[in-house]
């Protein structure tokens, strides 16, 4: 697994490198660093491990929101002194929060984590057929599905909405569980990337579309949703 280590103490970041043999680890010091190594240099990590407070250099919440913003998927860990941004850590989609000093135990809990993520993001794939063209979209890319007659309509992250035959029943049976939900007659959508659930709807990132609850579905999404934000966060 390549991973990147952002923390201003050069003692800390030896710690949790030693900590994780066998991976392809690289060390920064300044957040500045690493977002140039990513953003310039097109270099991209399985997991970024990100000190919160950095001296003369932007913070780990900053990197991390940067971060996100260019790619959605990044398995993002924050680390702190303090458990003080928890929130911070949700609203970013963080994979975990660490307190310092960081344990074996811990990363390896965290590594595991991560994997499991790769998978549900980026082996799974929902496939679908539309006239005389047919392909695959991996769940970690769709946001939500919705129907009209035998019509679905896969709506994307990067705004695409494919279109494919098929019945939401028959797709429910099919997706729902762990990452997809039924949240109303004519709507399928994955927790993953809901952002906020607020009254009769669910807000999902990144750009805050709606997608609506009905009575039928409610206590089923409200039960998954909490499930997902304290993983999310890596409350147990």
């Amino acid at each position: 697994m390549r991973i990147a280590v952002c923390d201003d103490c050069r003692q800390d970041a030896c710690a949790i490198r030693d900590l994780l043999p066998g991976q392809d680890v690289k060390l920064y010091g300044r957040a500045e660093n690493l977002l140039a190594d990513v953003e310039q240099g097109g270099k991209r990590f399985d997991l970024y491990l990100l000190d919160i407070f950095m001296e003369n250099s932007m913070s780990g919440l900053e990197l991390a929101e940067k971060l996100r913003a260019g790619d959605e998927l990044a398995a993002i860990c924050l680390v702190s002194t303090s458990d003080d941004f928890y929130r911070e850590a949700y609203d970013l989609y963080a994979v975990q929060y660490l307190i310092k000093p960081i344990g074996r135990e811990e990363l390896e809990k965290l590594l595991d984590k991560v994997e499991k993520i790769f998978v549900r993001n980026r082996e799974k794939t929902l496939r679908y057929s539309w006239r005389r063209a047919s392909g695959a979209i991996p769940y970690g890319k769709i946001l939500y599905i919705s129907s009209s007659g035998h019509v679905l309509f896969i709506h994307c992250t990067d705004g695409r909405v494919q279109e494919s035959t098929g019945k939401l029943n028959d797709l429910e049976l099919q997706i729902c569980g762990d990452t997809f939900l039924r949240c109303h007659q004519s709507f399928i959508v994955n927790m993953y990337h809901v952002r906020e659930f607020s009254g009769m709807d669910l807000t999902l990132e990144p750009e805050g579309e709606k997608v609506p609850i009905s009575r039928r579905y409610y206590a089923a999404v409200q039960e998954l949703y909490r499930k997902v934000m304290f993983e999310e966060v890596g409350w147990e």
